[in-house]
């Protein structure tokens, strides 16, 4: 099957499933970003994307999206470098139009991967999964989202640690996503001379757009923390 006997094929998969992924970061981050400015409509949503059949089928895609993608990813990155053979060992200056997270897009992918296993761990299996067995797994109701946000970003010393771990995962985050949302239009055809610039822009904007809800709740937590909030 194309799909995943041919390069073209793998690249398709990894453009579809990596632009599904950034629909749900621009849903979920547009969804944590109520907690800004009202408690009550963040806890409505908890409610909503509980232990509801429509959000654990939802949850149970969204792993099997990230899964296929990160395989994909890994898949390719070893094909490519098994087709350099010797030549990757060679030392050579920066290649002239590369940019930085283009040849560093399977670390980025690392690093948000590594961080995303700790926003499971805070999040998902303290509220969600916490719903689903039926017990709390902290001082808080699973469904009281807000109490819980405003617990862990604000905690003495782990809190401010917690904020700036988060920070430094967002930007590895727009890293990967700016290379990534260009490549895959890229990979769909959008690369004609009209479009190159173009997609580029779009690129940047679509990360922003995505990281920047989450950036805004790390940042209004943290300004909690060091009083230039009150």
């Amino acid at each position: 099957m194309w799909l995943k006997d041919s390069s073209i094929g793998r690249k398709f998969v990894m453009s579809l499933t990596g632009l599904a992924l950034v629909f749900f970061l621009l849903f979920h981050g547009c969804m944590n970003l109520t907690v800004i400015f009202s408690e009550d409509a963040y806890n409505t949503i908890c409610h909503l994307l509980g232990a509801n059949w429509y959000a654990l089928i939802g949850t149970l895609g969204l792993a099997f999206l990230v899964l296929v993608h990160f395989c994909y990813a890994i898949y390719l990155t070893l094909q490519n470098r098994a087709a350099r053979g010797n030549d990757r060992y060679a030392v050579t200056g920066k290649k002239e139009g590369v940019e930085w997270e283009s040849e560093n897009m399977l670390v980025l992918g690392g690093v948000v991967i590594g961080f995303l296993v700790l926003h499971l761990y805070n999040f998902w299996f303290k509220m969600q999964f916490s719903e689903i067995i039926g017990s709390n797994m902290g001082a808080f109701d699973p469904q009281d989202g807000a109490a819980y946000v405003r617990e862990l970003f604000t905690a003495p010393t782990c809190g401010t640690i917690y904020c700036l771990l988060y920070l430094v995962w967002l930007c590895a985050l727009w890293l990967h996503l700016n290379h990534g949302v260009w490549s895959a239009m890229h990979t769909l055809g959008w690369n004609n001379l009209v479009w190159q610039k173009r997609i580029k822009v779009i690129g940047s904007v679509v990360a922003t757009l995505a990281v920047l809800p989450f950036a805004l709740v790390v940042l209004y937590y943290l300004g909690l923390n060091i009083g230039l909030i009150w």
